[in-house]
């Protein structure tokens, strides 16, 4: 029996959510680089760029797969796997529904966590699956509370790194087990089932500390050289307009003129 093992990170932030920082490329590069087979970028309420992100992923060797962090009535709610905007600050129950409607898995993110806007414990009454490792939160108590009850409640559990910044994605990761599909198989269809299902072996963790120090340097290294390239490129676009502007003005002076 053909089985394959993949690891995700589910839930990222580029530079469309107000708190990200990296275009998508970095992301999808980082995430290539260090070993993960799909990454997720979930925007805060706006899904362009994650869009764009699956569209890309497979020239880094990822699977593609959209989502977006959508801001409910009652807090936070990972859409993955949806095309297009969930509607914002609807009732919790109604999201999840549109969601599922539109082929993607809802889950909810740093569940319980209010200064993040997760959803309470009493508002959570029906998801696809749960945040149970967010690599963010500063203590294990947030993460190990999420993951007692999604058990309790027979709800899969997902880690992700919750990434604002390119060094920190894959910090944490889902790993999915799936059974009777082979790698050259593997599209987002099959992830999401899998999520979806519950039916496989899901293990999130922090990296340990040496090849987490590696990724944060290797991925700190990819964003100085991109902006780098970037102000070079935006320098010479300004330096060419302003050298044009400049031969248009002594134009305009010009007694010929």
């Amino acid at each position: 029996m053909v089985s394959t093992t993949i690891r995700i990170d589910p839930h990222v932030h580029s530079e469309a959510s107000h708190d990200g920082e990296d275009p998508v490329e970095l992301i999808l590069e980082q995430a290539a680089d260090i070993g993960l087979d799909g990454v997720v970028v979930t925007d805060h309420d706006v899904i362009r760029e994650s869009l764009r992100a699956a569209e890309l992923a497979p020239e880094y060797g990822l699977v593609g797969i959209p989502g977006v962090e959508v801001t409910t009535a009652v807090g936070h709610l990972l859409a993955i796997g949806v095309e297009a905007m969930p509607p914002l600050h609807a009732p919790f129950e109604e999201t999840v529904a549109w969601i599922r409607d539109h082929g993607g898995v809802a889950v909810v993110p740093h569940p319980f966590q209010r200064s993040r806007h997760g959803v309470r414990k009493r508002n959570l009454t029906d998801c696809d699956a749960i945040e149970v490792f967010n690599a963010w939160l500063f203590t294990g108590y947030r993460n190990r509370r999420a993951r007692r009850f999604a058990t309790a409640n027979g709800y899969p559990g997902i880690a992700a790194s919750d990434a604002h910044e390119v060094p920190y994605v894959g910090r944490a990761y889902t790993e999915l087990e799936i059974p009777d599909v082979s790698r050259a198989d593997l599209d987002g269809a099959t992830v999401l089932r899998a999520i979806r299902d519950g039916s496989t072996a899901m293990r999130g963790r922090r990296q340990p500390i040496p090849e987490s120090a590696s990724h944060y340097t290797t991925g700190m290294a990819r964003k100085s050289g991109y902006y780098a390239k970037l102000g070079a490129i935006r320098g010479g676009y300004y330096a060419k307009t302003g050298a044009l502007r400049g031969v248009q003005l002594l134009w305009q002076l010009s007694p010929l003129s």
